[in-house]
């Protein structure tokens, strides 16, 4: 069969193939970020899940896939990217099979946190095996593409998962991806060479993996469950002693085990280490804003949930059309300024959300929502093209790791602390707003803790109806008070973050053209990283597809 269809993929066109699987693959990982938030209310009645369980089958998947990242990176630097890589597909494509049959709320999480492990497996071999496959002086083109079609499912995902929990079946958002797993399989068989670090030995850093997963895991799931756990409870102390233990022995292991999992000196390099805090940053900003404005529009503006995700798709359009010209721009010119100017805008659109009352409309968040793409489109690709350009091509797999494990981590970062600052101003606004109403403590209570999760209908059934009236204008109001200064505080981040893209990565210029030169002096016209395997030793049989 490889045969009879080889003469479709050349030496020329491969390259073009595999980022073309990989973007195949991309889609499903990134959507599955956002595609079950529609869908949450009838999982609870189809499951009769609780309040508990429904939070889980979000953040189960954010947990595992933010923890194991630079595991998955590794093992793919170890074993063979394109192997790990396979390995990842097939484990979430019937993870999201078993999460499309689950029985009951527990099943679904399970395969929940299943699908997470995939997908961290998954997730960094898209980009290793890219840097691969094109030279440096075209990967700005490539990260482009990569990091438009990661944007897209980001945003198409409210929009396709309440169009299938309406029109189909909420079981039908998992069943999607089997056919899209089986389709990024056989493009990859067929398409993709294999690769890895054979600068390495074949060990795996068993202590760090697990020091790394249980610090990360502490870290992210104290951010996840702050608010709900309350910051100052046991649990949440608790989980951030064990990060604050765990993150600085991991790095102490790591500096004298014989293969580390993470090589610190990777870090040394003023442009990856500039790379990874903007991917934080940038991250921060864009799940942050894209949890609250759902809600806005849902719980203010009374869109249904499909209508909100539609209302998403100008951000959408503006990261498609420009992600791949900033790609190219970063290729000619160099990220620095693209990554600066891109998040002024990102911060400039943060800062028209803080203006936001209750009688805006929706053209009053268009100007925002299309300035929100255009910024996120010039800063991911340079941003991510600074980070690979700054690592050799051998060490792909670790670094893409390391970097979109910032990514998921500045992701619940943004809405773990904006969630704080909203959920804490919504109450101190509201009870002065409503004292001397005659309307209880635990009433204002529970009212505030309603708003901050999408309703407060519930919460008002037990007041009479002019304490009713006056109640629900109190909380329209408290919501976009606390929501303008939780998108303050995520402008003043992106602001933050856009002196530190300027001041920390460098100008396209000596490094970039050394780089350049060092790979094509290895394997002139192909990538280093398969001159150096050609040259070292013979790789097992099947590993490489022609």
């Amino acid at each position: 069969m490889t045969t009879r269809y080889s003469h479709l993929i050349t030496d020329e066109n491969r390259k073009w193939w595999t980022l073309g699987a990989m973007c195949f693959a991309l889609f499903m990982i990134m959507l599955d970020n956002t595609v079950v938030n529609v869908a949450l209310p009838s999982i609870q009645r189809d499951l009769g899940a609780s309040i508990s369980g429904l939070e889980w089958t979000v953040s189960g998947y954010t947990l595992s896939f933010a923890v194991l990242l630079a595991t998955g990176g590794r093992l793919g630097d170890i074993f063979g990217r394109r192997r790990i890589f396979l390995i990842g597909v097939v484990v979430f494509a019937l993870s999201s099979a078993t999460a499309g049959l689950a029985p009951d709320s527990t099943s679904l999480v399970v395969s929940r946190v299943v699908q997470g492990i995939g997908a961290a497996l998954m997730m960094p071999g898209t980009l290793s095996i890219i840097t691969d496959a094109f030279p440096a002086h075209e990967r700005g083109k490539a990260m482009g593409t990569w990091a438009g079609v990661s944007a897209l499912a980001l945003a198409i995902g409210p929009v396709l998962g309440g169009f299938l929990t309406e029109h189909v079946t909420w079981r039908a958002i998992f069943y999607i991806n089997v056919p899209v797993a089986i389709g990024a399989v056989v493009a990859t068989l067929f398409a993709v060479r294999e690769s890895r670090d054979t600068s390495v030995g074949r060990d795996v850093d068993y202590p760090g993996v697990a020091i790394l997963t249980v610090g990360l895991t502490a870290l992210v799931l104290s951010l996840v469950e702050g608010n709900s756990w309350g910051w100052g409870s046991n649990q949440i102390v608790g989980l951030l002693v064990v990060a604050v233990i765990s993150l600085p022995l991991f790095v102490f292991v790591e500096n004298r085990v014989k293969a580390p999992m993470v090589q610190f000196d990777l870090l040394s390099d003023r442009n990856f280490l500039g790379a990874v805090v903007v991917a934080l940053v940038i991250s921060f900003a864009m799940l942050g804003v894209f949890f609250f404005l759902a809600l806005y529009m849902q719980d203010i503006l009374g869109y249904t949930p499909l209508e909100a995700g539609i209302r998403f798709l100008p951000s959408t359009l503006m990261i498609v059309a420009i992600a791949p010209i900033a790609g190219r721009l970063s290729d000619r010119y160099g990220p620095r300024w693209l990554i600066g100017g891109g998040l002024l805008i990102v911060s400039a659109s943060l800062f028209t959300f803080s203006r936001i009352a209750v009688d805006s409309s929706y053209l009053d968040l268009l100007p925002g929502f299309m300035l929100l793409g255009i910024g996120i489109a010039m800063t991911m690709s340079p941003m991510t093209s600074a980070a690979m350009n700054a690592v050799p091509v051998q060490k792909a797999g670790i670094a893409s790791g390391v970097l979109s494990m910032f990514r998921m981590v500045g992701g619940s970062l943004g809405v773990a602390v904006t969630g704080a600052i909203f959920q804490g101003l919504v109450s101190s606004h509201l009870d002065s707003l409503l004292s001397g109403s005659g309307i209880s403590a635990a009433d204002r209570a529970e009212i505030s803790e309603q708003l901050g999760s999408g309703s407060v209908s519930g919460a008002l059934d037990g007041l009479d109806p002019v304490q009713a009236k006056q109640a629900a204008a109190a909380g329209a109001e408290s919501f976009v008070y606390a929501l303008g200064h939780a998108m303050s505080v995520s402008a003043t981040v992106a602001l933050v973050g856009a002196v530190i893209g300027v001041t920390a990565i460098r100008a396209k210029g000596k490094h970039s053209t050394t780089l350049e030169a060092a790979e094509a002096a290895v394997n002139p016209g192909g990538s280093a990283v398969t001159a150096i395997e050609e040259s070292a030793e013979p790789v097992a049989a099947g590993e490489r597809v022609s």
